[in-house]
């Protein structure tokens, strides 16, 4: 993933309104939400939410599709698991992350 679309996509999950969607969204697979249902449970006016979802589209971590008068929302889940590869790309110095591998903060000095 190139640098310029983790910072998209950084951008777009950086609101509140917009994480709490994008998360709602991957809790509810390929099927996807209405972009009103999405404003309901989230308690946002739906021209405000179609505002954040059209921000999550142009990051590339979303898709949309029509059905009859509803425009239905998807979490890219491809999109989602190269930002999160690219994030993780050189965790723990090249060692799997598991937690047998744990990555283990450095130790602190102790301050006087």
């Amino acid at each position: 993933m190139e640098a310029d679309r983790v910072i998209r996509a950084l951008s777009a999950l950086a609101q509140e309104h917009r994480l709490a969607a994008f998360r709602l969204l991957v809790q509810a697979g390929e099927q996807g939400v209405a972009a009103g249902v999405l404003a309901e449970k989230l308690n946002v006016p739906p021209s405000s939410m179609s505002f954040h979802l059209g921000q999550l589209a142009n990051a590339g971590l979303v898709t949309q599709r029509r059905e009859s008068r509803s425009i239905i929302y998807s979490a890219d889940y491809a999109a989602m698991n190269g930002l999160m590869g690219y994030l993780t790309e050189n965790c723990c110095g090249g060692m799997s992350c598991s937690e047998d591998a744990a990555c283990l903060p450095s130790p602190q000095r102790k301050s006087a």
